[in-house]
């Protein structure tokens, strides 16, 4: 059996660029997606999201309902405050640690004010109605 005559035709373009984007599809499946510059997550929404979380561990450790968190911080996403506040009560929970009621939102109540009657109201109380 004669051995095989190699060829000295040179590839095709098009194949050539097949072959690349083979390799470069190989290289880049071993990489994670973050680690190259460009690719990943927003640096300004990552922070957005540890902002909110922040925002809803806080709320858990001054004893503030979910309702009043969402409502103190209309801007933050309501998922995030959600995941900070459910992290927290649950290291909370384990760890035993009493929450610390918030001083500044406590305002003292106001004592209520007698309503003034104006004239009219007092004329109106003497007649009769019909």
């Amino acid at each position: 059996m004669p051995a095989p005559i190699p060829s000295s035709r040179p590839l095709p373009r098009s194949a050539l660029r097949i072959c690349l984007a083979g390799a470069a599809l190989l290289v880049l499946a071993g990489c994670d997606l973050k680690d190259i510059p460009g690719l990943g997550p927003d640096p300004r929404l990552l922070q957005k999201q540890a902002e909110a979380k922040a925002v809803g561990g806080a709320c858990r450790h001054a004893l503030r309902g979910l309702e009043d968190c969402y409502t103190l911080n209309p801007a933050a996403n309501k998922a995030d405050v959600f995941a900070g506040w459910k992290d927290m009560d649950l290291y909370m929970r384990e760890n035993k640690i009493e929450g610390t009621p918030s001083v500044l939102t406590q305002l003292a109540p106001e004592p209520a004010k007698p309503r003034r009657r104006s004239r009219d109201s007092e004329d109106d109380e003497q007649l009769p109605r019909s």
